[in-house]
């Protein structure tokens, strides 16, 4: 029975669309909670493997580059043989590499494993995206999106809010083995709503004007794509600073007691979570995507440089960084129509897959220059990266808008 809703048919109940929103955000949530697996424990891992802050970046450079690449062939892999056996081998992949990381004697094991969890990351945006965009009615996308980003921002609050109390409960070991054990308790959850999941995979028939052919490379043609490629990357830096070194950067700016600056992620990620909640319902009005992102990111452009720049209180940090997450979350929902209304109907995966490795190809490369600033404790350099790599996402963004309308522009008959 196919999933799609064709022209003149009801449309998919709520219950079904909540049924399917919130399976795809835990699993998208999982995907993020693993992508901060190693970073909060950094200061222990420091220690025990002697390694500086520059080699510990190079564990999320391996991370990151497997993920670009088979997030790039798992859009591929989703258009032919569907979402859902791609989704439980990508949980299954950052389930082991989180035990593997737990077990790991050397610097070298953990190199290891980050190749694995990178393999398992990769797959999760061209399967959720394609679940979204293939289950869920069109009137709810733009509360979907806000869900699904939503789902990724407490994943990431969820990981140093998890792991740093158990490693200094027990170890860092112990806070990894219950990573592991939580991502396999998400698997049994959606392995029983497996039904769900299902998406019918399209026969392949000659495409429509407008659409490109099941496994061409057409679509990479098509300016916006790349526009949205560009966008993506410039967003994966500045998550990476923010994620891995902004608050210890902030910390020796500002003498932030160690308690407040352990909070400080934890902040931004809820934060985030909040404005992406109200970004859902801007994002009803797709007209206006690019006018959200632009201002949403200003905001927090702003922010990153008064934490810069500025005299601030320790006791401000923290405030600080929820503002900053609260900004860049609002913009999470509209900055996911904008790959949306660039991408052929029938290409889907293979879009979600090349744009949203930008993000990995972001955390890949800023992670190296990040923690070679911090090894030289270039505290305010790392801040006016951030605020940089901010405002160039203002500029990608009216990028997009503007190749889009000029692509539809020269679309009509003089």
């Amino acid at each position: 029975m196919s999933t799609l809703t064709l022209p003149g048919a009801p449309s998919p109940g709520r219950r079904q669309d909540a049924t399917v929103i919130g399976l795809v955000s835990l699993a998208h949530g999982m995907s993020h909670f693993s992508q901060l697996l190693l970073a909060p424990l950094f200061p222990w891992l420091k220690d025990h493997f002697a390694v500086s802050y520059a080699e510990l970046g190079f564990l999320l450079t391996i991370f990151f580059v497997v993920s670009c690449i088979v997030q790039t062939l798992s859009g591929f892999w989703v258009d032919r043989y569907g979402p859902r056996p791609i989704l439980f081998t990508g949980l299954t992949a950052l389930g082991v590499a989180a035990l593997g990381y737990a077990s790991s004697q050397s610097y070298w094991s953990l190199a290891a494993f980050s190749v694995l969890a990178g393999f398992g990351n990769g797959v999760f945006h061209p399967v959720d995206f394609t679940l979204l965009n293939r289950k869920v009615n069109q009137t709810r996308l733009g509360h979907a999106y806000s869900a699904h980003g939503i789902s990724g921002s407490l994943g990431w609050a969820l990981a140093p809010a998890l792991l740093v109390p158990i490693t200094l409960a027990a170890s860092w070991r112990v806070a990894l083995v219950c990573a592991a054990l939580l991502i396999f308790s998400v698997i049994v959850v959606l392995w029983l709503q497996r039904e769900r999941l299902t998406v019918e995979v399209l026969p392949v028939a000659p495409p429509p004007p407008g659409q490109v052919a099941e496994g061409s490379l057409a679509f990479l043609a098509i300016p916006a794509v790349w526009m949205c490629f560009g966008f993506f990357f410039f967003l994966a830096g500045a998550l990476s600073i923010v994620q891995s070194f902004a608050p210890e950067a902030a910390r020796q700016l500002h003498a932030v007691p160690a308690h407040l600056a352990a909070m400080c992620l934890t902040v931004y990620m809820v934060s985030s979570a909040g404005g992406t909640l109200a970004g859902g319902f801007l994002a009803s009005d797709p007209e206006r995507a690019e006018r959200v992102v632009g201002a949403a990111f200003a905001m927090a452009a702003a922010v990153a440089l008064v934490i810069a720049l500025a005299s601030v209180p320790a006791l401000a940090v923290p405030v600080l960084f929820g503002a900053m997450g609260f900004s860049s979350g609002l913009a999470g929902p509209s900055r996911d129509l904008l790959v949306k209304r660039s991408a052929p109907d029938n290409a889907t995966g293979r879009v979600y897959g090349v744009v949203y490795s930008g993000l990995d190809i972001g955390q890949a490369i800023v992670p190296l220059l990040i923690g070679t600033l911090m090894d030289h404790q270039a505290w305010r350099s790392v801040w006016l990266v951030l605020a940089a790599l901010q405002t160039a996402l203002i500029v990608s963004a009216f990028s997009v808008r503007r190749v889009r309308r000029t692509l539809v522009a020269a679309a009509v008959p003089a």
